[in-house]
């Protein structure tokens, strides 16, 4: 039998062969549409689908379409003016001073926050003596609940309090002048030097307890034993911290740079407290409160949706940022590897 027969005959047998398989390969069996299955649909995944239309998705889209209108606010007539609001927002530099602003603390303070947390969990949870059982600290539980205090405090009281602190006569100078600094009543918030770093302090002290706690409650999910060989083979408490913990701990540190990422990209109550001008020439000034004066103070409430439809994009972006460098660091895949 020549060649191209030869081939020709396995072809055949190949088809064959996958033909075959094909019919032997069982068929997924429908499941029948009884009443419980179809109402556990309904219940578990249509409502909260409506719902998550309804309430999330809709108002979205709904500020989108004001976007792109020229709306007061307090007239049903409106006239569409396609992307011209979103070009006379990055036109406009208090707008572009407040993204910049907002950009500036999604990076500070996740950063500056997350960071604190982890050393305080990792003193409360190993952080003990370097012989004997792995354990925190003497007296971790008074630690843990002194710091995680401010986070019961409501955010609008935080605020208001270290305005008072931060005033010219209040007792951030007076501790200073006890001690012989004197800052001529300096104004912590009325300079642009100093106006966005003791802001920036007021979230961090408001927020490290909670994320602490977080840490916490994700390092004493991880079995003791491995902390017990690490120190057998002399690894110290950074080398402990870096090589163990992290590793372990990636998604929960994920999930709260996000978190922690979103409410820095919002920073509404805290700036508004501290500093409802927006500081000294816009150093504080973010764009939930540039969005509150457009909507409220000049009645542009198109303009103002175009500031909340960049300040949506912006958070998504941060998001998925976030993601995509946790898995280029060595995160979890889709499948659930490491």
């Amino acid at each position: 039998m020549s060649g191209a027969g030869t081939d020709a005959v396995l072809d055949t047998v190949a088809v064959t062969a996958t033909k075959a398989g094909r019919r032997r390969a069982p068929r997924p069996r429908r499941r029948k549409l009884t009443l419980d299955y179809v109402s556990f649909l309904l219940v578990f995944l249509g409502l909260p689908v409506a719902i998550f239309l309804v309430f999330v998705i809709s108002p979205f889209i709904q500020a989108v379409y004001y976007s792109m209108t020229n709306w007061t606010g307090f007239s049903p007539n409106m006239a569409f003016v396609g992307l011209n609001n979103f070009v006379r927002l990055f036109q406009d530099p208090t707008f572009v001073k407040a993204m910049g602003n907002n950009i500036l603390l999604a990076v500070l303070v996740p950063l500056i926050t997350l960071t604190i947390a982890l050393i305080f969990a990792s003193m409360i949870t190993v952080g003990g003596p370097s012989s004997g059982q792995v354990r925190g600290l003497g007296g971790s539980s008074f630690y843990r609940v002194v710091s995680f205090f401010p986070y019961v405090i409501p955010a609008i009281v935080i605020g208001i309090l270290w305005a008072l602190i931060y005033s010219p006569g209040g007792l951030l100078n007076g501790l200073l002048g006890a001690i012989g600094i004197d800052t001529n009543e300096f104004a912590w918030l009325g300079d642009e030097r100093t106006a966005m770093g003791a802001s920036i302090f007021v979230i961090v002290w408001g927020m490290v307890g909670f994320y602490m706690v977080l840490f916490i409650a994700a390092i004493k999910g991880i079995p003791a034993e491995t902390f017990e060989a690490a120190r057998l083979d002399g690894a110290g408490r950074v080398r402990t911290i870096f090589s163990i913990i992290l590793p372990l701990i990636r998604d929960n540190v994920q999930t709260a740079y996000i978190y922690i990422g979103i409410l820095a990209l919002d920073a509404f109550v805290y700036m508004a407290a501290l500093n409802a001008t927006g500081g000294p020439a816009n150093s504080t000034l973010v764009m939930s409160q540039y969005l509150f004066r457009t909507a409220f103070e000049k009645g542009q409430f198109g303009l103002a949706s175009a500031m909340g439809v960049v300040l949506a994009v912006i958070t998504l972006l941060f998001a998925a940022a976030v993601f995509v460098v946790n898995r280029l660091t060595g995160g979890k895949d889709d499948g659930g590897r490491s």
